[in-house]
């Protein structure tokens, strides 16, 4: 009995020294170089003997001090999308070796420490310039970020490396751990929720992805060609141009719904992407009501209506490609997308030109002008 009192003893010591240590660490006064953090509203341990301070303002302002033991190395903190290190941006911060502190914005292209880019990411920065100081065995590392709309639920990543970064130049993270965090309770998603938010926002961009490609730019360029270079097969050329281009245009339909969600429930800043995605849209949209309004072969408008079919198409076409390049980009893919969509471009642009040459040799056997392009 004795023996069980005494572990029962010992075990709420070490709770109580444990609760009090991350009060205390809390409750520790920043450094003076810090001042303008001071009024920081929330302090909560977040990971191993990471304490992250924070405030969030009505304008969507988001101040930061994130701390931790310190001896040498470097420290980050990063914001992604879906919980995973590609495709994010971070704040990393460390002491120099001849005693300069520096903090940078990283983005995370890919897990290698060659796409670890500094100065390139997705955080805004505000007026305010970002700070790291190293006080007591400490570092903190301060600054303060806008978003474009209120911030809740949010994907957060830590690690912490050994190694101090030359030329600015990140190796390998020592340790790392993924949380969603919800800014506007100060809580944590257990790791069951976590990892199936982060799994369902995977599949959810995935989806997105394949839709956009499959429909957008293979279909619809398949159909492009048909129409173009198999005009031979009349009537069959028209029914099958007509039946590939209406199943593309409804799959990519598709990936502009699942990229409407995805973007809801990310609030991603990728302004570029959404933009082409949207004029991409229109044009398809235009093809559709064109196909309707169709005039008669005999009209005298049926020339008109065929240059403004022909180059709405080519323009869809072509920004949908750009478009498939930048959502490759900004969604972080790895190599296998932007293998296969590279190898799925050059597969049509051979087939283009061979069949062109094709189709401009059958017409100079036949003493025929050349077709327009």
């Amino acid at each position: 009995m004795a023996h069980c009192s005494l572990a029962l003893i010992l075990v709420l010591g070490f709770a109580a020294v444990t609760v009090g240590a991350q009060w205390d660490s809390c409750n520790l006064e920043l450094p003076a170089a810090l001042s303008n953090y001071s009024g920081l509203s929330h302090c909560r341990p977040i990971w191993n003997n990471f304490v992250l301070r924070y405030s969030l303002s009505k304008d969507n302002v988001l101040s930061i001090v994130l701390s931790t033991v310190y001896t040498t190395g470097w420290v980050g903190m990063g914001f992604s999308t879906d919980g995973r290190m590609v495709g994010s941006s971070a704040m990393v911060g460390w002491m120099g070796k001849t005693g300069i502190h520096h903090i940078k914005q990283f983005y995370l292209r890919g897990k290698s420490s060659s796409d670890v880019v500094v100065d390139e990411g997705q955080l805004l920065l505000t007026a305010v310039p970002p700070t790291v100081v190293v006080h007591r065995a400490k570092i903190y590392l301060a600054f303060q970020l806008q978003f474009p709309a209120p911030l809740s639920q949010q994907h957060l990543l830590f690690a912490i490396g050994s190694s101090i970064p030359v030329h600015k130049h990140l190796k390998k993270h020592s340790d790392k751990t993924s949380i969603a965090f919800d800014f506007s309770t100060g809580s944590s998603l257990s790791s069951s929720s976590s990892s199936s938010s982060f799994s369902h926002l995977y599949k959810l961009k995935r989806t997105h992805g394949a839709l956009a490609i499959f429909g957008w730019g293979v279909l619809l360029p398949i159909g492009a060609i048909v129409a173009r270079y198999c005009k031979q097969w009349d009537p069959l050329w028209y029914y099958l141009h007509a039946v590939v281009q209406f199943i593309g245009f409804m799959i990519g339909l598709a990936a502009v719904v699942t990229g409407k969600v995805l973007y809801d429930e990310l609030h991603a800043s990728v302004h570029s992407h959404r933009g082409i995605g949207i004029f991409v849209l229109v044009l398809g949209i235009l093809q559709v009501i064109a196909f309707f309004l169709k005039p008669s072969q005999d009209s005298k408008i049926r020339r008109y209506w065929n240059w403004y079919h022909h180059w709405v198409g080519r323009l869809a076409l072509f920004f949908a490609a750009v478009n498939i390049v930048v959502g490759i980009q900004v969604g972080g893919a790895g190599t296998p997308w932007k293998v296969g969509y590279g190898f799925n471009l050059a597969v049509l642009f051979i087939l283009c030109i061979v069949l062109e040459v094709l189709l401009w040799t059958s017409w100079s056997k036949k003493d025929l002008p050349p077709p327009t392009f």
